[in-house]
């Protein structure tokens, strides 16, 4: 073989390479899997499996995913469009369903749970909901199936270089200190500061836990702007055309304190790495500027049947859907569409620290 045709072959290897790294795609040796946990803004379809009151696993949701698979959302969460950007064939699959299993979880498992919170009684309003101390037990399940098959040296090997996300807390606020059939007495014997401080204290012992169990590289995302959502502007009238006050101070309040959790945490815990992922930014930008990310409207629900948002029903097979989903912000009363989940996926990915910080999700992967 010629010089110049190793050299054509090793320049060829190099732009290769060059095209896996910019197309975003992270080498199965840096990230060999995905483990998911939060609620229903990332649930995959566990709560099929459950007797619940908060379900998505009916038309018209998923109705730009083929048919509805129990996510609320017309397509693909957040952490599905993360996946697939790094380089996952298939989507993480939740872990309740029955498939499940075997050599399938060594890529990830998602445990996410639509009104599921960080703390045990958040939800009880849906009946059944896989809180987060749940999901935290799923994964102990998961890890013990995993370390029985390649062993314990191997397993803590893959969970140190998997990814972990956590997006957790809006149900705290939305389906518990904010229902408003258990607000009025909560609020009276709990004051916002003492619940927020209740969350930062339990999600530091939940987190600790994860950590204990073999998790590294772990993004923690943030509450967002929960006042702008179709169901609290429907319920919360007197705000007229503006976001409604009082959830999105709570949401902040408990940002804050948890940005300063996340620090504490990759300072304390030794070998992890802990990123704060700030979607109340990016969502409030996207809100700010609609039109500049090609969104029409900002503040209504694509699936709708009741209230001048759509926010009073759930999204279901009597409402009434948008022709073009890619101009709304807002799916149902509550969730992202798809194609602002796509923009919230992209700024965590490959954003600055407006969106996430110390790091993004890329360079986290390939730290």
């Amino acid at each position: 073989m010629g010089r110049e045709e190793i050299f054509f072959r090793l320049a060829f290897q190099v732009v290769i390479l060059s095209f896996f790294a910019l197309s975003g795609i992270c080498l199965g040796q840096s990230v060999p899997a995905n483990f998911v946990f939060g609620d229903s803004l990332v649930d995959a379809g566990n709560n099929n499996y459950i007797v619940s009151l908060s379900k998505a696993n009916y038309v018209p949701n998923g109705i730009d995913f083929g048919g509805p698979t129990g996510r609320y959302t017309n397509g693909r969460t957040i952490v599905d469009i993360i996946g697939q950007d790094l380089g996952f064939e298939d989507f993480t699959p939740p872990y309740l369903a029955p498939t499940t299993s075997g050599s399938v979880v060594l890529k990830g498992v998602n445990y996410a749970s639509g009104g599921g919170g960080i703390l045990n009684h958040t939800g009880k309003i849906f009946g059944g909901r896989i809180n987060f101390d749940a999901q935290i037990d799923n994964f102990a399940n998961t890890r013990q199936d995993i370390i029985s098959s390649i062993g314990l040296s191997s397993a803590l090997e893959l969970f140190s270089k998997s990814l972990f996300s956590v997006t957790m807390g809006s149900n705290d606020f939305i389906n518990n200190y904010l229902t408003p059939v258990l607000s009025a007495p909560v609020q009276k014997l709990v004051s916002p500061e003492q619940f927020v401080a209740t969350m930062i204290s339990r999600y530091r012992l939940q987190l600790t836990r994860l950590y204990n169990l073999g998790a590294r590289k772990v993004v923690v995302v943030n509450v967002g702007p929960i006042g702008c959502i179709p169901y609290q502007r429907d319920t919360n009238p007197a705000a007229g055309d503006s976001c409604v006050e009082l959830p999105n101070q709570l949401a902040k309040s408990f940002n804050t304190q948890l940005k300063s959790l996340v620090a504490e945490l990759s300072t304390t815990l030794e070998g992890s790495k802990f990123v704060y992922a700030d979607v109340y930014n990016i969502v409030q930008d996207i809100l700010d500027s609609y039109t500049t990310y090609g969104f029409e409207n900002q503040n209504s629900a694509c699936c709708y049947s009741a209230g001048r948002f759509g926010g009073l029903i759930p999204c279901g097979p009597p409402s009434k859907v948008c022709l073009d989903r890619s101009k709304y912000v807002f799916w149902d009363a509550y969730h992202p569409s798809d194609a602002a989940n796509v923009i919230i996926a992209k700024c965590l990915l490959d954003g600055d620290s407006y969106g996430i910080s110390p790091v993004n999700v890329r360079q986290l992967c390939q730290s």
